[in-house]
């Protein structure tokens, strides 16, 4: 996963590297920030994945095409995690994001216990 999110990272310009001192984290804030963000995307992702699963299991052979509902389910999960970064400002810092973070899953655990 952090792999794929550095490759990601690079090709859109940001550093990579990370601090000596706790090597878990970025050296710059921003990498950072986008760091915790795609975490709480996935695993947000994951959440709709497992109420689904049939539709996004792995099948044999050649990968499948993408199915409208799959596509809508997935474009409403990134709009979700989307809107709720939306709303924060620069000033906020790695505080306003887990505030975020913790907002999607208490919204996720709300929409769980009324289905």
């Amino acid at each position: 996963m952090r792999s794929a999110f550095e490759a990601w990272a690079q090709r859109d310009g940001h550093i990579v590297r990370r601090r000596e001192d706790k090597p878990e984290e970025y050296l710059v804030y921003e990498t950072q920030r986008r760091w915790v963000i795609w975490q709480a995307a996935l695993a947000h992702g994951a959440k709709t994945a497992a109420d689904t699963p049939a539709k996004f299991a792995p099948g044999e052979g050649a990968p499948k095409a993408v199915q409208p509902d799959e596509a809508a389910v997935r474009n409403r999960v990134l709009n979700e995690v989307l809107d709720a970064f939306s709303d924060l400002d620069e000033t906020a810092g790695m505080e306003g994001v887990l505030k975020v973070i913790q907002g999607l899953k208490k919204k996720q655990k709300a929409t769980a216990e009324q289905a």
